[in-house]
Parts: structure tokens; sequence; C-alpha cells
């Protein structure tokens, strides 16, 4: 896991509040707990860099995640540590219901493993012309995702391993999806930044370290917005060069330092963001000798479920949720 100097910049902005709810199983569908639910469709992927070989009979590179953990010392306190944060922007105006993401521990040190995560969708601060890059604006909807099983707007993500990853790090690689509790109204070829960052208790989750992965930039995202509608967007950041395809979406995936505020509804307070800085692909970690001097992205995919099956979807989730409280009062 690597984590680069940051600079000094700030945004502040007052959280949406968004709770979790468990809700009833998904309609006994037996499903695998890595999967998105039934009727949820893929609208934006950057898949994680995971033994790709972008040089032809090179060695596989697979990659490695940045710090994005923040800690807390009692139930009162804030947490804070160091976030990741990503830009992206697709061509659909569908809510945002359900995100998959790529990470790992530090060393594989797993402890008793993130039982929360931060998950915050921004505003865009756009790259000055005069040079500079561009970063995460205002928190337009923050939540709090805790782990346990899926099911329509549960707010809870599952952790599955799915793969040992290889040299030099050798941490394995987790996929996580989370079943968001208040869907994000994301507007089609609308920059946005999406922040997830593990939030830890130390004295009983251990001292945890847990970072993001980055992205198979072999692979473009079709479903990304490209020119004119968003510039600079999807495209080459290796046309014409000596390099293989580099795909990268807009500007650099930035690094920064967080302190947020969690009440014990899971009520998300604030978040406050500082001291950004732009993050590159690792020589000989994510490529080959030259790679560090290309912007890196962050492996994660957005999914909507179509009209009018949101609002079925949705229906069904608040059907469980007053079954469970009526259960609750009777019991």
């Amino acid at each position: 896991m690597q984590q680069l100097p940051n600079r000094s910049r700030h945004a502040r902005g007052i959280a949406f509040v968004a709770t979790f709810t468990v809700v009833m199983p998904y309609l006994g569908v037996t499903r695998a707990l890595a999967d998105p639910l039934p009727g949820e469709v893929l609208k934006f992927s950057q898949r994680p860099l995971d033994g790709a070989v972008p040089i032809p009979g090179g060695p596989p590179y697979f990659g490695h995640d940045e710090l994005s953990t923040a800690t807390r010392t009692s139930p009162n306190a804030p947490y804070q540590g160091t976030f990741m944060a990503d830009d992206f922007a697709d061509k659909v105006s569908q809510p945002i219901v359900h995100i998959s993401w790529w990470g790992s521990y530090q060393q594989n040190q797993v402890f008793n493993g993130v039982k929360q995560f931060l998950v915050s969708f921004e505003s865009d601060v756009p790259a000055q012309s005069g040079g500079g890059f561009s970063h995460p604006g205002v928190p337009l909807l923050n939540q709090v995702v805790s782990k346990g099983p899926l099911a329509p707007g549960s707010g809870t993500f599952t952790e599955v391993p799915v793969s040992p990853g290889g040299p030099p790090l050798g941490e394995t690689l987790y996929k996580y999806n989370a079943e968001l509790r208040l869907p994000f109204p994301e507007q089609a070829n609308t920059v946005y930044w999406l922040k997830i960052a593990a939030l830890v208790e130390p004295a009983t989750d251990g001292p945890i370290n847990w970072g993001w992965h980055d992205r198979d930039y072999t692979v473009t995202d079709p479903l990304a917005s490209t020119a004119p509608a968003v510039v600079p967007g999807e495209r080459n950041l290796a046309a014409g060069g000596t390099f293989p395809p580099v795909w990268h979406f807009q500007d650099d995936a930035v690094s920064g330092s967080l302190i947020t505020m969690v009440d014990p509804a899971l009520n998300v307070q604030f978040v406050d963001q500082t001291n950004y800085a732009p993050q590159n692909y690792l020589d000989f970690i994510d490529g080959p000798q030259g790679i560090s001097q290309f912007s890196k992205d962050l492996a994660f995919e957005l999914y909507y479920v179509p009209e009018p099956g949101v609002a079925l979807l949705f229906g069904i989730a608040m059907t469980g949720s007053t079954a469970l409280r009526r259960r609750a009062r009777r019991a």
C-alpha cells in the first residue's frame, strides 16, 4: 500500500443524513455475496489491476492499494485519517443504487476486518487552466455502509477475497459490494467524485490499514463519458507513444486528510477534507518502468435500476422494513 505526500487545499460540506436499515432477504433469491442484486445495471466500470500484462512478454502486474482509512478513539470522537477519491461521469441519468470496489489490507493484516465504510459523493472542482489538478468539492450525499447481507436499500456491504495478489506486495485482493441506503441522483455527463474510506475502531477492529486498489488501465470503460460531453473524459493517455494504451478518466485520483463525525445512529454529521494530492501509478508494481508518468484511476463500478424497476425494487425494500418494524412491536 502506497501513500504520497499531500498538498494543502481545503473543502468542507455538511452531509445529508443517511442511516442503514437491514431489510428482509431479497425474496429468497440464491445469489453469490459478491454480486449486485438482480435488476441492477452497470453504468460505470473501472476494473482492478490484477495480473494484467501491459507490455507483451512482460511480467504480470498486480497493482497496489492507496491508504483510505480513518480511525477514532471513542464513540464520541471524530474519525481521522487519510482518504482516497476518484472522479467519474457516465451517460445515464439514473440514481446510483449499488457500488462495487476493490481493496486490500496492508501486509495482509486483516485483524477483525473493516465493519463500516464511509461512502461520499461529492462535486467536482475542475483542474485550473494554468495548471494544477482537479479534486473533490462539496460533499453532496454521505452515508455509512455496514458489513452484512445485501438487500435493496439496506446500507450494507459484503467483502469477498477474489485474488491472492502477486509480487512484489502479495496482498490479498478483496471485492466489495454495497447497497446504498440512499441512492445518489446522478445526472448524465456530469463529473462527480466518489470517496470510500474504511472507518475503523482500533480497540475492536484492530489496527487496520485498508487501501483502495487501482484500475486496470489496459481496458477502456465504454460506459464512461467522453469528449465533447465531458472534457477530457475517458481517453488513452499513451496515444501515439511507446506505451500500450493507458486508459484514464478525466483527472488523477487524489488522496487527502479526512475528518468525519458519525453519530451512534450512523448519521454522518460532516465530512472535512484537506491536503489534496494527485496520485500516479508506480513503476514495477503497476507496470513497467515509466508507468509512473501517468495519472492513476481507482477500481470501482456503479449500478442503477432502470425505470420502472427502481420503484419496484425500493417498494420491496420498504415493505420488508415495515414488516420488520411490525414484528418488533409485537415482540
